[in-house]
């Protein structure tokens, strides 16, 4: 049966066969560009996107600086021992003064356990002036009276 069809696939097999397949291969390749860029197209956007990106920054310049950010903390002062004086303690903390922070006006003495109580206290500070480590450092360098500070709460204003 194959040998009676051998004049007809021997002429498919002819060496103009793979010659005019590639030609066919390549002529669509050519119409068809996936990942092309018009390069026209992308320099205008970019010089759009220039323009925008100049106006609002000089928009955001001509308005000036807003108001500073500030927070709330109230901080948890634990003392070492129940006879450590808390008044003395909280004289001491509101002792320490910096560029942005404002102090409470009175700390309060929280209960803990088997007579110790904790000192609790806010403070108002400006975030970009106060660092919130900074203060509790300079709080936990009373070694005496201190044996931790927490941050019971943050709040932004």
């Amino acid at each position: 049966h194959i040998a009676s069809k051998g004049d007809a696939i021997a002429s498919l097999k002819t060496a103009d066969a793979p010659a005019a397949a590639a030609a066919e291969e390549e002529e669509d390749e050519d119409d068809i560009d996936l990942f092309g860029s018009d390069e026209e197209e992308d320099a205008e956007a970019e010089r759009i996107k220039a323009e925008r990106l100049a106006a609002y920054q000089a928009k955001k310049a001509a308005k000036g600086p807003g108001p500073a950010a500030k927070s709330m903390i109230t901080f948890e002062i634990k003392p070492w021992e129940a006879d450590t004086d808390l008044d003395e303690l909280e004289k001491l903390v509101k002792a320490i003064e910096m560029d942005g922070l404002i102090w409470g006006q009175r700390g309060q003495k929280i209960p803990i356990a088997y007579g110790i109580c904790k000192l609790q206290i806010n403070a108002t500070v400006e975030d970009a002036k106060v660092s919130t480590d900074d203060l509790t450092d300079q709080i936990m360098e009373f070694e005496d009276f201190v044996q931790s500070v927490d941050i019971a709460a943050f709040m932004k204003l």
